[in-house]
């Protein structure tokens, strides 16, 4: 039993990665006061938690139903990914040009203040994306038919999810710590490193459906 746990545990903590996108949170996050980041954090978690029990508990029928493919799942979330590298250099990018022709920062416009990161690009695509909803799937697939297999497939994604939430609300503390120029260069280097995972998401879909060699 406990062998299960830690089994799952796993898998589902290195596909939700919350480590490796701790730096996209605060990338995408950037515009937004303390107090506020947290609250992303914490409501990016629970509908990312949300999103992930749905699938676990209904994600194969809807797949199959809808048939949609692992490698149609990847090539979605890609593009979903690369949008978002986009939009964060873009905005980096405006930031400085405005910062250098008035000498001040700007404050976010009305339509900034009004975007939700918590959902998107936090929940979606970044902590639900497509190999930890197809991770999900697989591994209650695997539990399915014994209620305490089921039970510790639960329980283990509902431990990885609340660490998620503990590791990224821990990432906004340890912000302050940091210097702001050296913050404003680690995001642009992480725009880039996300640019190129939504590249190989893509890679992977095609190579799931021989269009190339990989």
């Amino acid at each position: 039993m406990l062998e299960s746990f830690v089994t799952a545990f796993i898998i589902y903590f290195v596909v939700v990665d919350p480590v490796g996108n701790a730096p996209v949170f605060l990338a995408v996050t950037s515009h937004l006061e303390r107090g506020r980041k947290l609250r992303v954090a914490i409501e990016g978690s629970a509908i990312a938690t949300a999103i992930m029990l749905f699938f676990a508990l209904c994600g194969a029928w809807v797949l199959s139903y809808l048939k949609i493919s692992e490698a149609a799942f990847k090539i979605a979330g890609g593009i979903i990914l690369f949008l978002v590298a986009l939009e964060m250099l873009a905005a980096k990018r405006q930031q400085r040009k405005r910062h250098e022709s008035t000498g001040e920062p700007l404050a976010a416009s009305p339509d900034t203040e009004n975007d939700n990161p918590a959902i998107y690009p936090l929940a979606i695509p970044l902590l639900a994306g497509p190999a930890a909803i197809m991770s999900v799937i697989v591994v209650n697939a695997g539990f399915a038919g014994a209620l305490t297999s089921t039970i510790i497939g639960y329980t283990s994604l509902l431990a990885v999810m609340v660490a998620t939430g503990v590791i990224l609300c821990l990432t906004v503390v340890a912000e302050s710590w940091l210097n702001e120029r050296v913050t404003m260069v680690f995001s642009r280097i992480t725009a880039i490193v996300l640019a190129g995972l939504s590249v190989q998401y893509v890679i992977d879909g095609l190579t799931l459906v021989g269009l190339i060699t990989y």
